[in-house]
């Protein structure tokens, strides 16, 4: 799968969840953006990290580096890798010289990483496709990051089998049982039982 270069347009409180964070970032040679929602310490160590400031003591992802050297790895690039039920995913790529190891991360972990090992940030035209949104807002930058990340929230469960025939609930049911998600198929259950 071709990877597509990323890069951090901007970090702001989000007006919809209290205590998260926006961190939008863009495809280098194109307009499209990708809003993620982070915590408010992740969020903490990306900015400090961009603003180039020391915090008194080691940050966690300052030790993960001071860790990682100590050791001999160093990190070629970070990929958001995944996104399933609109909640993403990351990989550390790491390397001691010898051999390649690739490690699972939040995004905003990976990022807050990237940043301190100054690494490329990727992502693949999957994710781009399903999560991105073109950009073209001539809003304030704080006001154009919000509603990047409103337009591109994921719906719940409840909205999106509010509008599903009773044909299509019955096959989501059938999936969700069989990929042994009980809470889940107790949704559509109820959403089936509702109807009839």
């Amino acid at each position: 799968m071709e990877k597509i270069k990323l890069e951090i347009l901007g970090l702001s409180p989000s007006q919809s969840q209290a205590g998260s964070f926006a961190l939008v970032l863009g495809e280098e040679f194109g307009n499209r953006r990708l809003p993620i929602i982070i915590g408010m310490f992740e969020a903490q160590a990306i900015a400090i990290e961009i603003e180039k400031i020391q915090p008194n003591r080691p940050m966690t992802h300052d030790l993960f580096k001071s860790f990682a050297k100590a050791f001999n790895y160093s990190v070629s690039e970070i990929v958001i890798s995944d996104l399933r039920e609109g909640i993403f995913f990351a990989r550390i790529h790491c390397s001691d010289g010898v051999r390649e190891t690739i490690v699972d991360a939040r995004p905003s972990d990976a990022i807050a990483i990237a940043l301190r090992f100054n690494v490329p940030l990727y992502t693949y035209e999957t994710i781009l496709s399903e999560a991105g949104i073109v950009s073209g807002s001539q809003t304030e930058p704080d006001e154009a990051i919000e509603e990047l990340v409103q337009s591109s929230k994921p719906r719940s469960l409840s909205e999106q089998i509010k509008n599903m025939s009773l044909d299509e609930l019955q096959r989501v049911l059938d999936e969700a049982l069989n990929n042994e998600e009980y809470e889940k198929a107790a949704k559509i259950r109820d959403e089936i039982a509702r109807r009839n």
